[in-house]
């Protein structure tokens, strides 16, 4: 059986590359946006608050925004999940006492300063 099909046009071989295509989904490029998808799937956030999430990510030390995924989990147990993420984020954040965001330049001044000479 012969499959010649003659002379094509060029916009016929594209559109079938097209149909045989698969669509690719990019993995994250950095490590906080895959901790941000992780918490969007983990407490449900609606589209509309992505963005906020991976703003998020990307501001704060993973170990505090970890700390206000278990504190929401731990504390919320029915509604909405991810109103009371975002409250959990926006009163420690309020909150003098609690360090947000921490420079390695400041650590690495206060430790030598710390150190006995």
């Amino acid at each position: 059986m012969d499959n010649n099909l003659g002379f094509q046009t060029l916009g016929d071989i594209f559109q079938a590359k097209e149909k045989n295509k698969k669509p690719t989904i990019k993995p994250p490029a950095h490590q906080w946006q895959d901790f941000a998808l992780q918490i969007i799937k983990a407490l449900s956030i609606p589209n509309f608050k992505r963005n906020s999430v991976f703003k998020i990510c990307k501001d704060y030390p993973r170990a505090y925004v970890e700390g206000c995924v278990a504190d929401t989990k731990e504390l919320c147990q029915s509604g909405e999940k991810w109103k009371y993420f975002f409250k959990v984020i926006s009163d420690q954040k309020d909150n003098p006492s609690t360090p947000l965001k921490v420079d390695k330049d400041e650590t690495k001044s206060e430790q030598t300063k710390k150190s006995p000479q």
